[in-house]
Formats: structure tokens, C-alpha cells, sequence
């Protein structure tokens, strides 16, 4: 019994049947659904942090933040705190009161589209002198209705 050059009869190529080229995929859907599994079990616990037992305090809870002073000006330009209208004379000295009780408290603006842009940079420009480092303008979203 010796060892010869193969034959062509042995081999599956042009004269014999045709090879079979589909891959077998389920191995690969095993090993997949396997590693799915495993990542699912370990994901949560990856995102927990180093158990610790907190300790007590007697802090005060963190209060809601305050109302923010609403400045309106109306469409003849005119600047209202509230609904308290500001005059030329009374405005700095309002504003001035109100900074120095809370220095950091918002202050929204909220101008009349047909207000000149000037006039409302205006208006802001005296609130910041008056103490107020947060001055925000408020807007009306497409579609909204009313004010807030």
C-alpha cells in the first residue's frame, strides 16, 4: 500500500460534484448570542460605583431657586418691574435696591417686538450697571401662545 498522487476521481472539483460553498452560520450565531448574554450580565454591574455608607448631616435641603425679576417693556418702550412701571428717575435706584438684597438673581427681560433693538440694549445695559451680572432675554417659541 502505497502512497500515490491523488487522482482526480478523489478530489470534488471539475470532475466530480461541486463544492459546497455555503457557510455554516450557526456557530457563529451561538458564539454571538453567547457573547450578548455575557455583556448583558456584566453591563449593569460595571456602572455600579464603590458601595460607601454616606453619613448624616444637618444641612438644609437646597432650596428651590427664587422667582427671577421679570423686566417688560412694553411696545411704547416704556420698562415695567413686574407690573410696576419705572420711570427715568425711579428705575436705577429699583434696580440698585434689588441688586444689593441678591446680586446674583436672574433678571429676564422681556421686550414688545415692536420695541427698537436699541431701546431694549438699552434697558439691559441699565440693569447691568444697576448690579446684575445674569440679564436674559425671553422669547416667545414658534407657535407658543401667551407669556410667561
Amino acid at each position: 500500500m502505497g502512497m500515490g498522487p491523488i487522482q482526480p476521481q478523489d478530489t470534488d472539483d471539475a470532475f466530480g460534484a461541486a463544492p459546497l460553498s455555503e457557510i455554516n452560520v450557526t456557530p457563529l450565531v451561538d458564539v454571538m448570542l453567547v457573547l450578548l448574554i455575557i455583556f448583558m450580565v456584566a453591563a449593569p454591574l460595571m456602572t455600579v460605583g464603590v458601595p460607601v455608607q454616606l453619613p448624616k448631616t444637618a444641612a438644609p435641603k437646597v432650596s428651590q431657586p427664587k422667582q427671577p425679576v421679570v423686566v417688560t417693556i412694553d411696545a411704547q418702550g416704556q420698562p415695567f418691574l413686574d407690573k410696576e412701571p419705572l420711570t427715568p428717575d425711579t428705575m436705577m435706584p429699583r434696580l440698585r435696591a434689588l441688586a444689593s438684597a441678591d446680586p446674583g438673581q436672574v433678571v429676564l427681560v422681556r421686550g414688545d417686538k415692536a420695541v427698537p433693538y436699541g431701546r431694549v440694549i438699552e434697558i439691559m445695559g441699565q440693569i447691568n450697571a444697576a448690579g446684575f451680572g445674569r440679564v436674559s432675554l425671553i422669547a416667545q417659541a414658534p407657535g407658543g401662545s401667551g407669556s410667561p
